[in-house]
């Protein structure tokens, strides 16, 4: 049964939140980053990618970018820009994006639920890439950006959380993206008592994104539980920075598909090809985004193709199943010789928030043919976590993206 708990959050200033508040550190490559700190002092993309204060003779893993991110993170508990909640409490986190919203409670999971499965992963991680978020949570001192986890949507809880929305926003504000971003603390003790007592009786929560960064933490709170006199199992980093959102909210976008050549193929050659697992369907110059699960979209040489798989390549399997394999299983592997799509250099992966003309522009410029997918659903990544087993690669893609620096775990 899940612990959930609530914390003495580190938070901007109502009137710093707007400004605080930054895209996850892993969208963003080194040269990204330092442009969009630029003229942003309170950007908490300047404390999560702290390489940022550096020119580029320093490396962005050096101890020095660690210690700067400490650093700055006290600078701005100091001068205000944060303050620092003085009883346990538990906030409400909404995201408009495009009029629709999703709204999930920011929380402590623990990092016991974590090792024991009863928070369920169904990605793997690297481990160069759990390092340097290790490194920036134990120097810190502090989980700085939020593990991304969904629930089976429970109406207690549910009901909390609307009953608490009715109060005036804590903050509300829209960033200069369009997303729309509103909080609320939930400091009653009755209220508090029964999220606690209901998230007791959840036995099933899921990572959907943020695997790292949840490796990460659990690995740091490890390592304290070893360097730790009078450990009591009290301490704050047995627990992990959370948001949680119900089933209901979430909307997971495509992953789409492009890849560099076709393997030795002609045209020609490739479409006949991809004709004997799917039936292909001309589509002209009209673009095509799948309204259902299976079908695929296919650009090649400034044309559409809909694919629609025959009977024979389905299956019933959790992973097997899912759209993502039966196209990597049928087309990608064995015709474009993609065998590993973890690794091989000609794939490229298109979060669906880019759209259909990307991919366009994409086979216009590097590559030669691209695949519109049909979302994952929220419950095939529950069953897949259920099953004990991993999704491919870039299977799921979450918007809008929590931002960071909202709310901080002090461990």
């Amino acid at each position: 049964m899940a612990i959930i708990k609530p914390f003495k959050c580190i938070r901007p200033a109502v009137d710093k939140a707007k400004d605080v508040a930054a895209l996850p550190y892993d969208v963003y490559n080194r040269q990204e980053a330092c442009d969009e700190v630029k003229d942003k002092p309170l950007s908490f993309l300047n404390i999560d990618r702290a390489e940022t204060q550096f020119d580029s003779s320093v490396d962005t893993y050096d101890e020095r970018v660690y210690a700067k991110a400490k650093e700055l993170l006290e600078t701005r508990m100091n001068d205000g820009t944060f303050e620092q909640e003085q009883k346990d409490c538990y906030f409400i986190y909404s995201l408009t994006m495009d009029g629709r919203e999703q709204t999930g409670l920011v929380a402590c999971a623990s990092i016991d639920d974590y090792i024991n499965n009863v928070i369920k992963k169904h990605e793997n991680t690297r481990e160069e890439k759990e390092i340097d978020r290790i490194k920036h949570v134990d120097t810190c001192g502090a989980q700085t950006g939020p593990i991304f986890l969904a629930y089976r949507a429970d109406k207690v809880i549910n009901d909390v959380i609307i009953k608490n929305k009715k109060n005036a926003p804590m903050f509300d504000f829209v960033a200069d993206d369009g997303v729309r971003h509103a909080a609320w603390k939930i400091d009653n003790g009755s209220d508090i008592n029964i999220l606690q007592n209901e998230f007791g009786k959840i036995d099933s929560i899921y990572i959907a994104d943020g695997h790292h960064r949840a490796a990460s933490a659990v690995k740091v709170g490890l390592k304290r539980r070893n360097e730790k006199n009078n450990y009591t199992g009290d301490e704050e980093f047995n627990y992990f920075l959370s948001v949680l959102f119900p089933d209901e909210e979430l909307m997971i976008m495509p992953y789409n598909r492009c890849v560099k050549d076709l393997a030795g193929n002609t045209t020609d050659e490739f479409i006949k090809k991809v004709g004997e697992k799917y039936d292909v369907e001309d589509n002209g110059t009209t673009p095509y985004q799948p309204d259902k699960k299976g079908d695929v979209g296919m650009y090649i040489d400034s044309k559409w193709y809909i694919l629609h798989p025959k009977k024979e390549i389905l299956s019933d399997d959790p992973v097997e199943g899912l759209d993502v394999s039966v196209l990597q299983n049928n087309v990608l592997a064995p015709v474009l010789g993609i065998e590993d799509p973890r690794t091989d250099s000609r794939i490229d992966f298109i979060g669906g928030i880019r759209g259909l003309k990307e991919l366009e522009r994409r086979c216009a410029d590097d590559m030669k043919v691209a695949f519109a997918m049909y979302p994952t659903s929220i419950k095939e990544l529950f069953d897949v976590a259920d099953a004990g087993r991993l999704m491919p690669p870039k299977s799921t893609w979450f918007e809008p993206k929590l931002r960071s620096g909202l709310f901080i775990h002090a461990l």
